[in-house]
């Protein structure tokens, strides 16, 4: 009796199978399909991008020897061509080195490249700090002292990476504009901060010199 209960349980399932498969085969066909055209498309994607990077990486390498044989220019151009239409990645660094070729000749122009960088949020913050860094050092000798307060007072924070830096620019700008108050404050932010490289500390010792000697001569 318990074999007869068997057989009738298993032709039971069999028939389910069975109803299920005429049902649904035509999704079931379709899924699976999808799920290869899916995982080929994928491979195909990823090897498109592989093969982008690589050509990408040879023309940045191509940018930089121009630079290293002089051709400054062309450097440029290759750069920019390759921070219109190259992969993101080494698009990004080609804006960078485009504005570092053109800041030697053209320092208006590397300024909007740098001041585009930190203004794009795709780019990581903290090369988003190093735009606005570069954007102000090559603004430091022509810009009024608000506009330096705008572009860098952020980075001379006393957590921040750059403030070394950042302070030098601010005490640069404002002994251009003799105000010698300024100028003290930030340089004495650089000698009293221990981290301070050396060189750097060095330097704003120099400026406070200069601080002082024309404070006497006001």
């Amino acid at each position: 009796m318990s074999d007869f209960i068997r057989e009738v349980e298993e032709e039971y399932r069999r028939d389910k199978a069975i109803e299920f498969w005429t049902k649904y085969q035509n999704w079931i066909i379709g899924a699976a399909l999808l799920i290869v055209v899916a995982a080929g498309g994928w491979r195909y994607y990823e090897h498109q991008r592989k093969i982008a990077a690589e050509a990408a990486g040879s023309r940045f390498e191509s940018a930089v020897q121009l630079v290293r044989d002089g051709k400054g220019k062309e450097a440029e151009d290759a750069f920019l061509d390759i921070a219109r239409s190259g992969p993101p990645g080494y698009a990004m660094l080609a804006r960078f080195r485009a504005a570092a070729e053109l800041g030697a000749r053209e320092p208006a122009e590397a300024v909007k490249i740098y001041d585009a960088l930190a203004a794009d949020s795709a780019v990581d913050p903290l090369l988003q700090n190093v735009a606005r860094l570069r954007a102000a050092i090559l603004r430091v000798d022509s810009a009024d002292p608000a506009e330096m307060k705008q572009r860098v007072e952020p980075l001379a924070a006393p957590t921040s990476t750059f403030r070394h830096s950042a302070r030098e620019l601010l005490g640069l700008s404002s002994l251009r504009a003799g105000d010698f108050e300024a100028a003290g404050r930030w340089f004495d932010m650089i000698v009293a901060d221990s981290q301070a490289p050396q060189g750097l500390r060095d330097r704003a010792g120099t400026m406070l010199g200069l601080v002082s000697a024309g404070k006497v001569d006001k």
